[in-house]
Protein backbone atom coordinates (compact mmCIF):
# COMPACT_ATOMS: atom_id res chain seq x y z
CA UNK A 1 0.00 0.00 0.00
CA UNK A 2 1.30 3.39 -0.95
CA UNK A 3 2.10 5.80 1.77
CA UNK A 4 0.56 9.37 1.65
CA UNK A 5 1.67 12.41 3.13
CA UNK A 6 -0.56 15.51 3.02
CA UNK A 7 1.72 18.77 1.95
CA UNK A 8 1.84 22.14 1.67
CA UNK A 9 4.92 22.98 -0.41
CA UNK A 10 5.38 26.21 1.11
CA UNK A 11 5.56 24.89 4.42
CA UNK A 12 9.06 24.21 5.79
CA UNK A 13 7.92 21.37 8.11
CA UNK A 14 6.30 19.73 5.31
CA UNK A 15 9.02 19.92 2.75
CA UNK A 16 11.26 18.36 5.32
CA UNK A 17 9.05 15.62 5.22
CA UNK A 18 8.92 14.80 1.58
CA UNK A 19 12.57 15.60 1.39
CA UNK A 20 13.39 12.77 3.84
CA UNK A 21 10.73 10.22 1.51
CA UNK A 22 13.39 11.64 -1.33
CA UNK A 23 16.24 10.74 -0.05
CA UNK A 24 15.14 7.74 1.59
CA UNK A 25 13.73 6.45 -1.74
CA UNK A 26 10.03 5.65 -1.02
CA UNK A 27 7.23 6.38 -2.82
CA UNK A 28 4.72 8.46 -1.22
CA UNK A 29 1.21 9.93 -2.40
CA UNK A 30 1.26 13.74 -1.93
CA UNK A 31 -2.26 15.25 -1.19
CA UNK A 32 -1.90 18.87 -1.44
CA UNK A 33 -4.03 20.87 1.58
CA UNK A 34 -3.59 24.56 1.38
CA UNK A 35 -2.99 26.23 4.47
CA UNK A 36 -3.75 29.55 3.43
CA UNK A 37 -7.17 28.35 2.48
CA UNK A 38 -7.34 26.78 5.85
CA UNK A 39 -8.18 23.43 3.96
CA UNK A 40 -6.15 21.78 7.49
CA UNK A 41 -9.54 22.75 8.98
CA UNK A 42 -11.93 20.62 6.69
CA UNK A 43 -13.72 17.68 8.47
CA UNK A 44 -11.75 15.05 6.84
CA UNK A 45 -8.43 16.00 7.42
CA UNK A 46 -9.10 16.63 11.05
CA UNK A 47 -10.27 13.37 11.26
CA UNK A 48 -6.95 11.83 9.96
CA UNK A 49 -4.81 14.17 12.16
CA UNK A 50 -7.12 16.03 14.86
CA UNK A 51 -4.38 18.17 15.36
CA UNK A 52 -4.78 19.66 11.95
CA UNK A 53 -1.23 20.02 10.97
CA UNK A 54 0.80 19.25 7.93
CA UNK A 55 3.30 17.22 7.06
CA UNK A 56 0.67 14.26 8.10
CA UNK A 57 1.85 11.01 7.30
CA UNK A 58 -0.25 7.54 6.91
CA UNK A 59 1.02 4.23 6.36
CA UNK A 60 -1.97 1.95 6.10
CA UNK A 61 -3.50 1.75 9.52
CA UNK A 62 -0.68 4.30 10.87
CA UNK A 63 -0.75 7.80 11.29
CA UNK A 64 2.00 10.35 12.02
CA UNK A 65 2.94 13.57 12.25
CA UNK A 66 5.67 16.27 12.42
CA UNK A 67 8.17 16.27 10.01
CA UNK A 68 10.51 15.47 12.84
CA UNK A 69 8.92 12.05 13.77
CA UNK A 70 8.54 11.32 9.81
CA UNK A 71 11.59 11.65 8.61
CA UNK A 72 13.16 9.34 11.41
CA UNK A 73 10.15 6.59 10.69
CA UNK A 74 10.71 6.67 7.05
CA UNK A 75 14.39 6.34 7.43
CA UNK A 76 13.56 3.03 9.72
CA UNK A 77 11.11 1.49 7.89
CA UNK A 78 11.93 2.09 4.68
CA UNK A 79 16.07 3.16 4.40
CA UNK A 80 18.40 0.84 2.37
CA UNK A 81 20.39 1.29 5.57
CA UNK A 82 21.22 3.22 8.96
CA UNK A 83 22.81 6.39 6.80
CA UNK A 84 19.85 8.60 7.05
CA UNK A 85 19.33 7.93 10.43
CA UNK A 86 21.59 6.07 12.71
CA UNK A 87 21.50 3.07 15.03
CA UNK A 88 24.24 3.61 16.27
CA UNK A 89 23.84 5.29 20.02
CA UNK A 90 26.34 8.47 19.66
CA UNK A 91 25.18 8.59 15.93
CA UNK A 92 21.92 8.87 16.59
CA UNK A 93 22.33 11.28 19.82
CA UNK A 94 23.82 13.71 17.15
CA UNK A 95 21.18 13.58 14.75
CA UNK A 96 18.28 13.87 17.21
CA UNK A 97 19.90 16.60 18.63
CA UNK A 98 20.05 18.23 15.04
CA UNK A 99 16.10 17.84 15.02
CA UNK A 100 15.37 19.35 17.52
CA UNK A 101 17.60 22.04 16.94
CA UNK A 102 15.39 22.94 13.84
CA UNK A 103 12.09 22.19 15.81
CA UNK A 104 13.44 23.70 19.53
CA UNK A 105 15.72 26.70 18.01
CA UNK A 106 15.93 27.41 14.21
CA UNK A 107 12.39 27.19 12.83
CA UNK A 108 10.28 28.97 15.82
CA UNK A 109 12.33 31.65 15.11
CA UNK A 110 12.05 31.92 11.30
CA UNK A 111 8.41 31.17 12.22
CA UNK A 112 8.26 34.30 15.31
CA UNK A 113 9.32 36.34 11.72
CA UNK A 114 7.19 35.28 9.34
CA UNK A 115 3.83 34.41 11.04
CA UNK A 116 3.05 37.52 11.88
CA UNK A 117 4.05 39.19 8.00
CA UNK A 118 2.00 36.24 6.58
CA UNK A 119 -1.26 35.91 8.97
CA UNK A 120 -1.46 39.23 11.46
CA UNK A 121 -1.09 41.44 9.01
CA UNK A 122 2.37 43.03 10.06
CA UNK A 123 4.62 44.34 7.36
CA UNK A 124 8.15 45.26 9.71
CA UNK A 125 10.64 42.97 11.41
CA UNK A 126 11.60 43.46 15.00
CA UNK A 127 14.92 43.65 15.58
CA UNK A 128 15.21 41.14 18.41
CA UNK A 129 13.65 38.51 15.93
CA UNK A 130 16.31 39.39 13.27
CA UNK A 131 19.30 38.95 15.85
CA UNK A 132 17.57 35.71 16.97
CA UNK A 133 17.94 34.56 14.07
CA UNK A 134 20.98 35.09 12.73
CA UNK A 135 22.65 33.74 16.17
CA UNK A 136 20.29 30.27 15.30
CA UNK A 137 22.16 30.68 11.88
CA UNK A 138 25.52 31.10 13.98
CA UNK A 139 25.11 27.93 15.87
CA UNK A 140 24.50 26.04 12.88
CA UNK A 141 27.21 27.60 10.85
CA UNK A 142 29.92 26.20 13.98
CA UNK A 143 27.66 22.57 13.51
CA UNK A 144 28.90 22.70 10.35
CA UNK A 145 32.72 23.63 10.64
CA UNK A 146 34.96 20.63 9.80
CA UNK A 147 32.05 18.36 8.10
CA UNK A 148 30.02 18.44 4.99
CA UNK A 149 26.45 17.97 6.51
CA UNK A 150 24.65 18.69 10.00
CA UNK A 151 25.53 15.35 11.55
CA UNK A 152 29.05 14.50 10.12
CA UNK A 153 30.04 13.48 6.78
CA UNK A 154 27.00 11.45 5.67
CA UNK A 155 23.64 13.34 4.57
CA UNK A 156 21.28 12.26 7.51
CA UNK A 157 17.06 13.25 7.86
CA UNK A 158 18.37 16.13 10.08
CA UNK A 159 19.75 17.95 6.80
CA UNK A 160 16.45 17.01 4.89
CA UNK A 161 14.45 19.37 8.45
CA UNK A 162 17.12 22.10 8.14
CA UNK A 163 17.73 22.33 5.10
CA UNK A 164 13.78 23.01 4.51
CA UNK A 165 13.65 25.61 7.02
CA UNK A 166 17.14 27.45 5.85
CA UNK A 167 15.92 27.16 2.36
CA UNK A 168 12.88 28.97 3.27
CA UNK A 169 14.29 32.39 4.82
CA UNK A 170 16.70 32.55 2.29
CA UNK A 171 13.89 32.63 -0.17
CA UNK A 172 12.39 35.08 2.01
CA UNK A 173 15.75 37.33 1.25
CA UNK A 174 17.67 36.83 4.34
CA UNK A 175 21.39 37.20 4.15
CA UNK A 176 23.35 33.82 4.51
CA UNK A 177 26.71 35.34 3.36
CA UNK A 178 28.50 35.74 6.68
CA UNK A 179 27.68 31.96 7.28
CA UNK A 180 30.00 30.30 4.80
CA UNK A 181 29.65 26.90 6.45
CA UNK A 182 25.71 27.16 5.91
CA UNK A 183 25.49 28.66 2.43
CA UNK A 184 28.16 25.19 1.20
CA UNK A 185 26.20 22.87 2.76
CA UNK A 186 22.91 24.32 1.57
CA UNK A 187 24.24 23.85 -1.84
CA UNK A 188 25.74 20.71 -1.26
CA UNK A 189 22.18 19.54 -0.50
CA UNK A 190 20.61 20.53 -3.43
CA UNK A 191 22.82 18.20 -5.16
CA UNK A 192 22.61 15.46 -3.13
CA UNK A 193 18.68 15.39 -2.41
CA UNK A 194 17.29 13.21 -5.04
CA UNK A 195 14.70 15.85 -7.03
CA UNK A 196 15.60 18.55 -4.57
CA UNK A 197 14.35 21.37 -7.01
CA UNK A 198 10.68 20.30 -7.20
CA UNK A 199 10.21 18.84 -3.72
CA UNK A 200 11.50 21.55 -1.90
CA UNK A 201 13.05 24.84 -3.76
CA UNK A 202 9.46 25.71 -5.55
CA UNK A 203 7.83 25.61 -2.49
CA UNK A 204 10.54 27.67 -0.50
CA UNK A 205 9.94 30.24 -3.31
CA UNK A 206 6.29 30.46 -3.06
CA UNK A 207 6.64 31.06 0.71
CA UNK A 208 9.51 33.32 0.51
CA UNK A 209 7.22 35.22 -2.40
CA UNK A 210 4.30 35.22 0.05
CA UNK A 211 6.15 36.88 2.78
CA UNK A 212 8.00 39.65 0.79
CA UNK A 213 4.44 40.42 -1.08
CA UNK A 214 4.00 41.43 2.40
CA UNK A 215 6.85 43.53 4.05
CA UNK A 216 7.63 46.86 4.10
CA UNK A 217 10.37 48.01 1.87
CA UNK A 218 13.66 47.82 3.43
CA UNK A 219 12.99 45.13 6.08
CA UNK A 220 15.03 42.31 4.53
Amino acid sequence: MALTLYHFPPSAPSRAALLSAKAVGVKVDVQIVDLFAKEQLKPDFVKVNPQHTVPTLVDGDFTVWDSHAIGPYLAKTHGKDDTLYPTDPKEKALVDQRLYFDCGTLYPRIRQICFPVLFLGEDEILDEHKTALDEALGFLDIFLEGNSFVAGDKLTVADCSLVASVSSIVAVGWDITPYSNVASWLARCALTIPDYGEANQAGAEQFGKAVRSKLAPGQI
